[in-house]
């Protein structure tokens, strides 16, 4: 095969130079069938294709090697082996030749079979306000000097391309409702559609087509902000490919190394100014003249706005125990004694949980995802306390009641005394009528004053305690009296004689 010089030199020869073609192949020690091939095809350049691949290793291999990759074939693509493994396999398998002749020979199967063909896309365009995207992507930070895996909602504007990232623990609904509500706080409002894959959270049931069964409380959030929740086809990442690309840039861009952060707070502050000032500096990619937050600033006004955030919390039915303790998500939480023996609803958020009985709320607690962990409020036994008094001594809920130090300090001198513990409860019992910051300054002043005793602090919160000035003179709603009365002494002198002259 001739180089493009030496073509070029014998096209010179013939046509400029005008040799005949023996001269040529004279000079240049080449046939002249050769000569007259380059000059009657016109060609200025040899390329060698190899019509057949000899495989004297591999032929013996190949029908293994095409019902391996058979079998991949009706697999999804990310459980498909590599071909690394396939040659791995033919190894053990007695293969002996070289890593190469199975890779270009997987090549070309998949190219013949339509398994190797790069897919086509086209590029989506949407008006402002009109969708937003929404994903889960996971990463490794320290969080409290523990290496853990945090899930980071993320959120993503399709017209202005405004980022928006929130982390979790975990990603059930509370959490995919909660990660909505400061979405659209962020943003100022809620686009009209949202789009997601089919994640096990949102999408009940997936349907023909489009069609999906959406979770209840979730087309509850949707209502409250106007928008409409589209999920994508199965395995058709490309659909919502926006927030796909955001899940990598987040992770090359805010985690490429290991973050450390003392709580999740802290690393959703940090998350936010992250997203701010990406959006500051970052240029749009359809409009380079102007920023990612320039364009937000206009999408914002074609935003949706509600009043009123979305209440986002998750029912469940629970029972009470006889010490007051109700189980939800393998821990224990204290709830008010008057609630023993009746089922409660559990309203848990992303952050706390909220028992509800009867329309009353009867108990309120940060909420955490540990395993087997009691936590008391021990407010919440206070009227079982004052039955027996006795319990507050060994108590599991009173054990570490961190309360005010004077209301500490007359605990500690009551525990002297032999009604010490009743005397206590009953100052405790008061602190619902005249609230805590009153009775801790009453106890200060019965330390000052070194008269401990239930009666002095009681004594003291009612002196302390004034009545409300009436806003208007209470005569002003007397009915006005048309006769007046005359003060006469004499009647009573009547009234002792008895009888009719009583009324005389």
């Amino acid at each position: 095969m001739l180089l493009v010089e030496s073509i070029r030199k014998i096209r010179q020869a013939y046509h400029r130079d005008k040799k005949p073609i023996r001269q040529i192949a004279r000079e240049f020690h080449l046939s002249k069938n050769t000569v007259k091939k380059i000059i009657r095809s016109d060609v200025t350049d040899q390329v060698y294709t190899r019509t057949e691949q000899p495989r004297p290793k591999l032929a013996a291999f190949e029908e293994r090697l095409k019902g391996l990759l058979s079998e991949d074939a009706v697999k999804p693509v990310r459980h498909r082996r590599s071909a690394q493994l396939l040659f791995e396999t033919l190894q053990r398998e007695g293969f002996e030749g070289g890593y190469d002749s199975v890779r270009r020979y997987i090549q070309q199967q998949r190219k013949e079979t339509g398994g190797g063909v790069a897919a086509a896309f086209i590029p989506l365009s949407f008006d402002p306000g009109e969708a937003f995207q929404f994903d889960w992507s996971y990463e490794q930070i320290e969080l409290g000097g523990i290496i853990v895996k945090v899930k980071i909602a993320q959120f993503r504007l399709c017209n202005s391309r405004m980022p928006f990232c929130v982390a979790y623990t975990r990603e059930s609904l509370e959490m995919v409702l909660d990660a909505h509500i400061k979405a659209f706080s962020f943003f100022g409002g809620a686009c009209r559609r949202g789009i997601y894959d089919n994640l096990k959270t949102v999408v009940t049931k997936v349907l023909m087509g489009k069609d999906r069964v959406f979770n209840r409380r979730f087309l509850s959030l949707a209502s409250h902000y106007l928008f409409e929740p589209i999920a994508c086809t199965p395995a058709a990442g490309w659909e919502k490919g926006q927030v796909e690309n955001q899940v990598g840039l987040v992770r090359k861009r805010f985690f490429a190394k290991r973050r450390t952060f003392t709580n999740l707070s802290e690393l959703n502050q940090w998350l936010q100014e992250q997203c701010l000032d990406y959006a500051a500096t970052q240029k749009h990619p359809d409009n380079p003249l102007l920023t990612i937050n320039d364009l937000f600033k206009e999408e914002r006004r074609q935003l949706l706005t509600v009043t009123v955030p979305f209440d986002g919390y998750l029912e469940s039915d629970a029972k009470v125990s006889s010490t007051s303790l109700v189980s939800f998500d393998r821990n224990r939480y204290s709830v008010h004694v008057s609630a023993v023996g009746n089922p409660v609803t559990v309203r848990a958020y992303a952050d706390r949980l909220t028992f509800v009985q009867s329309g009353r709320t009867v108990g309120f607690h940060k909420r955490h995802f540990g395993r087997d962990q009691v936590f008391y409020d021990p407010w919440h036994y206070l009227e079982a306390l004052k039955k027996k008094p006795g319990a507050l001594r060994n108590g599991a809920p009173f054990k570490e009641w961190n309360l005010p130090e004077s209301i500490e300090q007359i605990r500690s001198a009551l525990a002297k005394h032999r009604d010490g513990d009743r005397q206590f409860v009953g100052i405790l019992a008061v602190v619902s009528y005249y609230g805590i910051e009153a009775v801790t300054q009453a106890c200060t002043d019965a330390l000052a004053a070194n008269t401990i005793s239930r009666d002095v602090v009681l004594n003291l919160l009612s002196r302390n305690d004034e009545e409300p000035t009436p806003t208007a003179d209470p005569a002003a709603k007397l009915p006005v009296l048309i006769i007046p009365p005359v003060a006469d002494c004499r009647r009573y002198d009547l009234l002792l004689a008895g009888g009719a002259c009583a009324t005389a």
